[in-house]
């Protein structure tokens, strides 16, 4: 092996081994099972143990639900099935596998776009990013999810440069797109940005006359309907055993008959901005106290709307249960505050909750107090906080640089690809502003994006137009 050869192993080695060690340390000493973990938990083991896809009940069979789509009870019931039930160490394990896997894929997407020197610095930005390798350490949809994103955008690209019909790549980004449908619901999104794509590939001039269309759009039609076949059984499953129509999962995660507190949920987003108050209050409604003085000033138009929210957080705290009285009252006060502002309800408040879930310090996976901001509590973790809020910053603004010079190259000859990511997330910030509680994991899925874009900042012209004419 010639000199050259051997550094650019090392080159690709050292941050696989450097995100190896990162991955495994926080898998040490940083690792989740609680919450959603132990929902999807229990779903797999009762799969696994009485064929019942459902929640565990004392001494009885579990009791069946669809608040959570198949695809990742389907993965932990194939790791419990080989390293043992109930055994999350493992699984993180394969989590931090299938995620450097992702990271060495979305490098050669970037290599295969921008030329050899982007290809490494993708490999280095996605290797040793924190704010996706934390996730490997929480058994959740996440790490999955982003590795179908980089997969599908790696598809569609291959597929791209081949005569665009029936052919492996097809089927790869098939793959991708509904195991990503069957993790959450919402990468549909991802499914209608990828398959758009596909069909203003099929339909250019150069590959399909006006008359041959219908010919040459037939595999994006077939592509679109095998993405969405794997639904039909869970969709059969629900109607048959809840008489329900219900193809994806709930947006509330309740099952059918169970109450939804529409009532509580719309005061909610009349002042709801930031994590800490998804923790404090909304994650805490229907089960557990509710202290007024972890709620904001902005909760309250006037001194007589605050005496109302104390009298009625003060009625629920007596039996920590929500009833039809009480979301009758939260939906009361929720009307004054849209009257009093609905500029504020339905524009301010939905965009100030997008951009706390992008650019809030990434610390949810970290013993980091929400109010970290508060120095005289705890300095150091404040500091470390911002130091947290400053590197996503720096990934926000790379991805963007990058996407703008990509756009002064006129998208290197590619605009479908360029389309779909953009596509992709214009639609995802679409639904997030309709969210009630705010959650950083929900941006999480742009990073394999930024990987990509803020390759180019690093991208030689040259390796770019070289790369370009090597794909022509």
């Amino acid at each position: 092996m010639i000199p050259r050869q051997r550094r650019l192993w090392l080159w690709v080695a050292l941050p696989l081994l450097l995100g190896l060690a990162l991955r495994l340390w926080f898998i040490a000493a940083m690792a989740r099972i609680d919450g959603d973990t132990l929902i999807y938990g229990d779903i797999a083991r009762n799969w696994l143990e009485h064929g019942v896809y459902g929640f565990t009940q004392a001494g009885i069979v579990p009791r069946p639900t669809l608040i959570r789509l198949p695809g990742y009870p389907l993965f932990l019931a194939a790791c419990f099935r080989v390293f043992g039930v109930e055994h999350y160490t493992a699984v993180m394990c394969v989590q931090c596998v299938i995620d450097l896997l992702a990271c060495l894929l979305a490098s050669a997407l970037a290599g295969r776009l921008f030329g050899r020197r982007a290809a490494m610095a993708t490999l280095w930005l996605s290797a040793l990013c924190p704010f996706t390798a934390s996730y490997v350490a929480a058994p959740l949809t996440e790490t999955l999810s982003l590795a179908c994103i980089v997969l599908a955008l790696y598809g569609l690209e291959r597929w791209r440069q081949t005569t665009r019909g029936v052919n492996r790549w097809l089927w790869v980004i098939v793959f991708a797109l509904a195991y990503a449908l069957l993790l959450r619901p919402e990468q549909a999104l991802l499914a209608a940005a990828v398959l758009a794509a596909m069909l203003c590939l099929a339909l250019q001039p150069a590959f399909a006359e006006s008359a041959l269309h219908w010919r040459t759009a037939w595999p994006v039609v077939l592509a679109a309907v095998c993405v969405l076949l794997p639904l039909a059984p869970w969709a059969v499953r629900n109607w048959r055993t809840f008489h329900v129509i219900q193809p994806l999962a709930p947006r509330y995660a309740t099952d059918p008959g169970e109450m939804v507190p529409l009532g509580f949920q719309r005061w909610y987003r009349t002042w709801a901005i930031d994590f800490g108050s998804t923790e404090d209050v909304y994650w805490n409604y229907d089960g557990a106290d509710i202290d007024i003085d972890d709620i904001p000033t902005r909760a309250f138009d006037s001194e007589s709307q605050y005496q109302q929210t104390d009298a009625l957080l003060a009625d629920y705290n007596r039996t920590d249960n929500a009833t039809p009285a009480l979301d009758a009252r939260f939906e009361e006060l929720a009307d004054q505050r849209i009257a009093d502002d609905p500029l504020r309800y339905y524009v301010t408040l939905p965009v100030a909750r997008l951009f706390n879930m992008m650019f809030r310090p990434r610390t949810e996976m970290m013993p980091i107090p929400l109010d970290w901001w508060r120095r005289g509590t705890h300095p150091g973790k404040a500091l470390f906080a911002a130091a947290y809020a400053a590197l996503n910053l720096a990934y926000f603004v790379l991805g963007g640089i990058g996407l703008w010079l990509w756009r002064r190259r006129r998208w290197g000859g590619n605009p479908a690809l360029a389309g779909a990511m953009i596509g992709f997330v214009v639609l995802r910030c679409a639904v997030l502003l309709t969210l009630d509680n705010s959650e950083p994991r929900y941006t999480l899925e742009f990073f394999p994006l930024i990987f990509i874009l803020a390759a180019v900042v690093f991208a030689r012209t040259s390796d770019d137009r070289r790369s370009s004419s090597c794909r022509s």
